[in-house]
């Protein structure tokens, strides 16, 4: 297994990120995070459902006229019928995705459809859009649950319709990686339409199965900033793409300087908190308190963090608390241009665990400065 050459990230927030329950973009957020997005570099974005109507289609005019004339290609999601592509082709969209189903559970129990019926309704829908002269991509939602035989059947004919891609939706998350790359290989060795990573994480697998998909030969891959989504989200952009870079050599063309204050941007525009201890964009993630720990990093920055800060915009910080250090007080006193003796550490170093239970949280270091001065 080997990854393309030209692998595309395609984002989700503005889409399926919006679709987490109790999310709903303004208008106005939506273009201020499409515009953080493409200062980020990322050119595929997925943008709404016009069939929504209202202001999300109001929104996805305004963001349609924004990127007229660039490199930036918009993606209106629609239900497979005629009458949603039209919609979003007549809006404006020249890049735009059918949803349809190709599992037994999806078909039978939700939109109560035959195989015959699937395989016809998504050729006719691929035929209109390209005559209609759309980048058309289409999905097999709910493929972890499909028959890959007719996965591969349907990927030929809709391929043979003359769609662009051919989506891969792991809908429910119940995929690990070795089994979403192993649908992915066996459609790339029978059909050769680009096919596209869109895995959730039901079960915290979605970066790790849409890495193993692309090196199964995908070409294109969903994110989500802050892996927002339906039920437990999507893949996170921020690991994603770092994991990318970091461990596969493979650079998508992010700034990834801009990664945590588009994180930040999304998490106020959902009402969320982030974690702390968030990979990549989390305030724990370059903090260190535990004693050897910040010995090491306090000589070497490298010792406990494995890549530098800055490639991330990110702020190393020495944290005093339950779990530090004397080489960490030494860190804070001389941080204070405080004086300090050798001899007074042991108490200070007592006083400082004791207190930080009671707070339940970190010192400041002008905090451990007055409990130095305390000490007889």
């Amino acid at each position: 297994m080997a990854f393309k050459e030209n692998i595309i990230i395609e984002d989700t927030t503005l889409r399926d990120g919006e679709q987490a329950p109790g999310v709903a973009f303004s208008g106005e957020e939506k273009i201020e995070i499409l515009d953080s997005l493409i200062s980020s570099g990322v050119k595929w974005i997925e943008a709404g459902i016009n069939s929504m109507g209202g202001s999300e289609r109001r929104s996805l005019r305004m963001m349609l006229e924004r990127v007229e004339g660039s490199d930036i290609h918009l993606i209106g999601w629609n239900r497979g019928n005629k009458e949603d592509i039209a919609n979003s082709i007549d809006l404006g969209f020249n890049h735009i995705h059918i949803g349809l189903p190709t599992s037994e559970i999806h078909l039978n129990d939700s939109i109560s459809k035959s195989r015959s019926w699937l395989l016809d309704i998504a050729c006719q829908l691929v035929d209109y859009a390209k005559q209609r002269g759309a980048f058309v991509s289409i999905s097999a939602e709910d493929v972890g649950r499909s028959d890959l035989n007719f996965v591969i059947d349907y990927a030929a004919a809709i391929q043979e319709a003359g769609a662009d891609r051919l989506r891969l939706s792991d809908t429910v998350g119940i995929l690990n990686p070795q089994q979403y790359a192993h649908i992915i290989q066996k459609i790339t060795d029978n059909v050769s339409i680009d096919t596209q990573c869109h895995a959730h994480n039901d079960f915290g697998y979605g970066v790790a199965n849409t890495i193993a998909g692309l090196s199964a030969g995908a070409r294109y891959f969903h994110t989500t900033v802050n892996g927002i989504g339906e039920r437990a989200g999507m893949p996170d952009m921020a690991q994603t793409v770092m994991a990318l870079k970091c461990h596969n050599d493979i650079d998508l063309g992010i700034d990834t300087k801009k990664l945590k204050s588009l994180s930040l941007q999304v998490a106020k525009a959902s009402n969320t908190n982030l974690y702390p201890w968030q990979p990549i964009v989390g305030n724990n993630v370059f903090s260190h308190e535990s004693g050897i720990h910040t010995n090491g990093t306090i000589k070497n920055g490298s010792a406990f963090e494995p890549i530098n800060p800055d490639i991330v915009n990110g702020q190393r910080k020495i944290v005093i608390g339950k779990h530090s250090g004397k080489a960490s007080l030494k860190y804070a006193l001389d941080n204070m241009q405080h004086f300090w003796e050798e001899e007074k550490l042991d108490k200070l170093l007592a006083l400082v665990r004791e207190v930080s239970i009671i707070k339940k949280g970190e010192l400041s270091y002008k905090s451990v400065c007055e409990l130095y001065d305390t000490i007889l």
